[in-house]
């Protein structure tokens, strides 16, 4: 039988996207904190025993790898044909929600005992705002995915993704920065982190605006149909 023009647009408009370009942006940004911290696991390795606390060695380590296992996996969730697939998304969320807390506990741990210099203080101040910011959102999200309000569990779980990908931002606006305007000192540093997170958090929202009023046309054309 053939297919019209019309029959086919109508199939692929309600083919699900398969969001790779999404995908590919999101694995790029994420490359540059993974870089860092496999860069930072070396420094560690290479240090003398007993120059960091065990227990922060251990929450550093924690923090790098499960935050590369948040930042990489989690992309693919943005994939529409991809959560589409129940059961591998599931099974990803699984590996994700873990994963992301314990991204989230390290973080809070390694500046609540920061041990750095002085001047430092305050971009660990800035880590662990954030950090506390990444724990609720991850809380709300599991909460809302227990009540089945799944649309309140993928905004909650984007926000959440979001501060874990601002290491990248972070390196973007620093060379946006510092390429014209010349290294900064420890308090400007803290600066454009806080800018880096606050952009990413920017843009989450404004994703997460653009799935309610998705979802919110595709329910007026239903309800169209019906009436």
């Amino acid at each position: 039988m053939k297919t019209t023009p019309a029959a086919g647009q109508k199939e692929r408009r309600g083919r699900p996207r398969s969001g790779w370009p999404a995908i590919t942006g999101l694995l790029l940004l994420s490359a540059l904190p993974v870089m860092g911290g496999v860069f930072r696991l070396t420094e560690v390795s290479a240090e003398p025993a007993g120059t960091l606390a065990l227990p922060s060695a251990a929450a550093l380590v924690a923090h790098i790898v499960t935050m590369t296992v948040f930042c990489v996996l989690g992309a693919f969730q943005f994939s529409p044909a991809l959560r589409q697939r129940r059961a591998w998304h599931r099974a990803a969320g699984r590996v994700l929600i873990p994963a992301a807390f314990f991204a989230a506990l390290s973080a809070i741990w390694l500046a609540v005992f920061f041990g750095g210099r002085p001047e430092e203080f305050a971009l660990a101040m800035i880590r662990l705002v954030f950090a506390v910011a990444m724990m609720t959102f991850l809380t709300r999200g599991v909460i809302a995915l227990r009540r089945r309000d799944f649309s309140a569990h993928g905004a909650w779980m984007t926000r959440a993704y979001a501060i874990a990908v601002s290491g990248g931002t972070q390196a973007l606006v620093f060379a946006l920065w510092t390429i014209p305007l010349g290294e900064v000192d420890a308090f400007g540093e803290a600066w454009l982190v806080a800018a880096a997170f606050v952009i990413n958090s920017a843009v989450a929202e404004l994703l997460i605006r653009r799935r309610s009023g998705r979802r919110m046309r595709r329910a007026s054309g239903r309800a169209a149909l019906v009436s």
